[in-house]
């Protein structure tokens, strides 16, 4: 049986964002499983202080990702169309900018992706 292996996504809980983001992590790093993460709008919360449980919610939950999954990736995810973070694109990639160095912070050994998901559910690299 081949080892299962996993990568972690930070994600909204928009169901439009799910399948792309998967699909694309999957085949990216050639994994079975993507332990997803979901809030509706999560780069806010990890972007500033605006509601620091939810943030620590996020971390804890890619904690487990990478002690039981042994997770080495995390990608975090902003999308068009986001009700739960109704903000432009372009302050969109700020707030992936910030969550990045937050996650950083947090002291995994993570290989970091910035992705943002079109109002076509294509999946673009930052």
């Amino acid at each position: 049986m081949a080892e299962m292996t996993f990568v972690t996504a930070i994600n909204c809980m928009d169901g439009r964002t799910q399948l792309p983001v998967i699909e694309f992590l999957k085949k990216k790093f050639g994994v079975n499983y993507v332990d997803m993460i979901t809030e509706a709008g999560p780069i806010q919360y990890l972007a500033g202080n605006l509601n620091p449980e939810k943030a620590e919610s996020i971390r804890l939950r890619v904690e487990a990702s990478v002690l039981k999954h042994d997770s080495k990736v995390v990608a975090i995810v902003g999308h068009a169309g986001c009700i739960g973070n109704p903000v432009e694109k372009d302050v969109q990639k700020k707030q992936i900018a910030e969550s990045v160095k937050r996650v950083k912070g947090w002291g995994y050994n993570l290989r970091i992706l910035s992705l943002f998901v079109n109002s076509d559910s294509e999946v673009e690299e930052l």
